[in-house]
């Protein structure tokens, strides 16, 4: 699994030109059930999303198709982990770790 964590590189008014297409490529991948919940950071200086089932380099391919990247209004810094415990909600995303 992974945190997606984005920081404003541009002024927040830049970062809302730019809402409508990153909320439609956030819906896209809610979609295809790759990402789990994301929302805005406190205080708003960027956001943060859980991504599960890629790889690195396929997570590394999705924030840079992010319309926020494309304009140069954030930059993401992405941490792998491993979902061992997890609310019942999330029990089919529970992850083991590689003997």
């Amino acid at each position: 699994m992974f945190v997606m964590e984005l920081t404003y590189t541009a002024p927040v008014e830049a970062v809302e030109e730019e809402m409508d297409a990153h909320i439609a490529w956030l819906d896209s991948y809610y979609a295809s059930g790759v990402f789990l919940a994301s929302g805005r950071k406190v205080p708003r200086d960027g956001g943060i999303i859980l991504a599960h089932g890629v790889s690195r380099a396929e997570v590394e391919r999705i924030a840079e198709e992010d319309p926020f990247t494309v304009a140069g209004v954030c930059a993401y810094r992405i941490t792998e982990f491993i979902a061992t415990k997890t609310s019942t909600d999330l029990a089919p995303v529970r992850e083991r770790p590689a003997s």
